[in-house]
């Protein structure tokens, strides 16, 4: 068992180097990102969450497989817990993987003020590398003295493509690396909103996981660009052969993130292929029964109407239904047609389950948490609800959820 504490509170951190001001940021523990949080598969891990705030918050642990009651929706699954109140989070690691942890009230703005950690489950037989690095990618709407602008929840942001950052950043768990060393790079988009094309310099290697899941076959990096939505995670192993950048890829050119120092150093060279990671627990799906539904993206700046209440809608509706929106049976496999009738991309998230990007021939591909639909698009995935529970189902482009996009699954 893994015990340990996590307190939100108000957090100063200077997060634009050029500014003179810090940031009146939200934390764990006294850092901005929160703490690192590493445990073994297999282990269980018990949090007791201490709710520091002056308003209330929960906290969601994105992309594991646990138990319904500590999947930290409030209204959903539990209660908000309430400014000085303390929660207990219990659960089982069963699959190792980069995953995070992040405030799930009031996202759009706790988790855009910085109320989030990464969680990385490590492999039982790891594969060989030197480094394992954490890459933190965020961005900040920030003044040009270094003060976080407070206009949260404005219409907008909700409305377009979220709140989008003056100033965005990788945040590395480590600075230095070897030349020559091979090295795990564990990449998490924290942002709110923005997705990060990114460009990863310095070295040659293969991308080995999405979202915690292994590939069945690496691909090649070849400094060929990444695209990250909000909450998605990818695994990178390169070996270094100079300093390791980050670059973003913008309309307006190329944008520096960061970069991991290179030195010389001693040691024995990993020469072996980097092969696939060892495997996670996957369910069998059933291609030939699988139950059919359509969810439909609707609203937004240019979305037209909908039959919603609110400015983004599913399938006609805005926020939580009373009902949910599918009910499967413990075990049942789901073919649903994610389609995007909106000017904007969305990043759509499934609590409690992973999911089966479907290729343009229906196969499987990619095994995700959080799927990137572009706009005016669709994506076809493929679930086995093996995990019963009431689940959230929302865009992570958290100013969206605020405002409509959002509903829920339950598996009996």
């Amino acid at each position: 068992m893994t015990s340990l504490k996590l307190t939100a509170e108000p957090v100063p951190v200077r997060v634009y180097p050029a500014g003179n001001e810090l940031a009146s940021l939200l934390g764990f523990n006294g850092i901005s990102p929160g703490p690192e949080i590493r445990a073994m598969q297999g282990q269980r891990i018990s949090v007791d969450f201490e709710n520091g705030l002056n308003e209330s918050s929960s906290i969601h642990w994105h992309g594991i497989h646990l138990e319904n009651a500590m999947d930290g929706v409030p209204v959903l699954t539990q209660a908000a817990v309430e400014p000085g109140e303390t929660f207990n989070y219990s659960f089982d690691l069963a699959n190792p993987g980069t995953y995070w942890y992040h405030a799930h009230h009031r996202s759009w703005e706790q988790v855009a003020k910085g109320l989030y950690g990464p969680l990385i489950v490590e492999e039982s037989a790891p594969p060989p590398v030197d480094q394992d690095i954490t890459v933190v990618l965020d961005d900040w709407r920030i003044s040009q003295s270094g003060e976080l602008l407070g206009d949260f929840g404005n219409l907008h942001d909700f409305s377009h493509a979220g709140r989008l950052g003056t100033y965005a950043s990788a945040l590395f768990s480590k600075d230095k690396v070897r030349l020559g060393d091979r090295v795990r790079l564990r990449l998490i988009n924290a942002s709110t909103a923005r997705m990060f094309d990114l460009e990863i310099g310095g070295g040659s290697g293969m991308i080995v996981a999405h979202d915690g899941m292994p590939l069945a076959s690496p691909s090649p990096l070849r400094d060929s660009p990444l695209l990250l939505a909000p909450a998605q995670r990818t695994d990178v192993i390169l070996d270094a052969t100079g300093p390791i950048s980050f670059t973003l890829l913008t309309n307006q050119g190329p944008y520096d993130l960061g970069t991991i120092a290179a030195g010389e150093g001693s040691r024995v060279r990993i020469d072996s292929p980097i092969g696939p990671l060892p495997g996670s627990r996957r369910p069998s799906a059933d291609f030939e029964s699988a139950l059919s539904a359509t969810l439909a993206m609707q609203g937004g700046a240019m979305g037209g109407r909908h039959g919603g209440d609110d400015i983004w809608a599913f399938n006609d509706y805005s926020g939580l239904p009373d009902e949910p929106w599918q009910r499967y049976e413990l075990g049942s496999t789901a073919r649903i047609n994610l389609r995007n009738d909106t000017a904007f991309p969305h990043g759509i998230h499934l609590h409690g389950h992973h999911f089966y990007e479907l290729n343009e021939d229906g196969s499987p591909g990619h095994f995700r948490d959080t799927t990137l639909v572009m706009q005016n698009q669709s994506r076809e995935i493929l679930c086995v609800f093996d995990n019963p529970g009431k689940w959230l189902l929302h865009c992570h482009t958290l100013g969206h959820q605020a405002s409509g996009m959002k509903t829920w699954i339950e598996v009996f």
